[in-house]
């Protein structure tokens, strides 16, 4: 399995990985914002979590891998084919497979659940009106009857479902389409952690087989270390880091030091802990460790806990290189 590279998070290679999604050298500017040279890639069988800041260029990321803005420059490539060498029926064909679910339900509001059902069974020949019924009877979209499509719950309006029935109902029509790549752009944003637990099931469960895919931007780091094998960090337009989530789990340590404990650490003749990022609060540093086991191997008396995703976001961004 691919790792880290050489600093304390580092970049993932996964350029030997057979990949559903790979990006490379994407750029795009805007007034005041500008995407630099993004490239990573979507393992096939893989959950990969984007996160990052607001306005740090998650979204604009996403944006272009779907096709709704132009890229300056760079590369995406889907399920081993190259967009820009594609003509329009190939185009056509290899996004039937993508589906996407956003935080907002972008069905115009006076559909229906049915009509919007309707809708993607006309724009894709693969859509599986029975799997569709079965997800959203499931996800409380539908009740249980012999013909759900004609019951109350059908003719409701997506301007009056919720926002967790809007990304439910989303999510059920980009399974029932086939959907091999999933790109989620904040999913369970605003969901009450059951709908939220139910929803992530429902992810998991689509991604059991082994051949299927998920890129999924979230604010709510827990889910992601809970779901995703790797998490990637994109701020101020560029990818700062992309690692495996089990390893900042497994082997990635936060130690809060006094002045006094900070200049033993780094006084020490060898690191064998790794390379450090260091945040100053109040007469405590935050030190980001990359290896916390040999760290507390050479350093026995100070507490070096697990860090988590948010520890590594809050480090990579304000912290300094020590």
């Amino acid at each position: 399995m691919a790792r880290c590279m050489e600093s304390s998070v580092g970049t993932l290679d996964l350029s030997g990985e057979p990949s559903d999604l790979r990006v490379r050298g994407l750029a795009k500017s805007f007034d005041g914002f500008a995407l630099k040279d993004v490239s990573f890639g979507v393992p096939r069988g893989s959950v990969v979590g984007l996160v990052g800041q607001n306005g740090a260029g998650k979204t604009t990321i996403m944006r272009g891998i779907l096709g709704e803005l132009a890229f300056d420059g760079g590369e995406v490539e889907l399920f081993g084919q190259r967009l820009s060498g594609l003509d329009d029926a190939a185009l056509r064909a290899v996004k039937s497979r993508v589906g996407f679910v956003s935080s907002v339900c972008a069905y115009p509001g006076e559909m229906s659940v049915a009509q919007v059902a309707t809708m993607h069974y006309l724009a894709y020949p693969q859509f599986d009106h029975q799997l569709f019924e079965e997800l959203a009877e499931r996800m409380g979209l539908l009740p249980h009857d012999p013909r759900p499509h004609l019951s109350h719950a059908a003719r409701k309006l997506v301007k009056d479902l919720s926002r967790g029935m809007g990304m439910k109902l989303q999510l059920a029509c980009a399974l029932a389409c086939g959907a091999s790549l999933l790109v989620m752009d904040e999913p369970t944003a605003g969901l009450d952690p059951i709908v939220r637990e139910e929803v992530l099931d429902i992810i998991r469960e689509y991604l059991e087989p082994g051949d299927k895919s998920v890129l999924i931007s979230s604010h709510i780091t827990s889910d992601l270390e809970h779901l995703a094998d790797y998490v990637m960090m994109v701020d101020a337009g560029e990818l700062l880091f992309s690692c495996e989530v089990s390893r900042i789990e497994d082997e990635m340590g936060l130690a809060q030091l006094r002045a006094a404990e900070l200049e033993q650490v780094l006084r020490a003749d060898e690191r064998g802990f790794g390379p450090l990022r260091a945040l100053r609060r109040s007469g405590v540093t935050a030190l980001l460790v990359a290896d916390r086991h040999a760290f507390g191997r050479q350093f026995p008396d100070y507490v070096c806990d697990p860090a988590d995703i948010d520890d590594v976001m809050t480090l990579m961004v304000k912290g300094e290189v020590i």
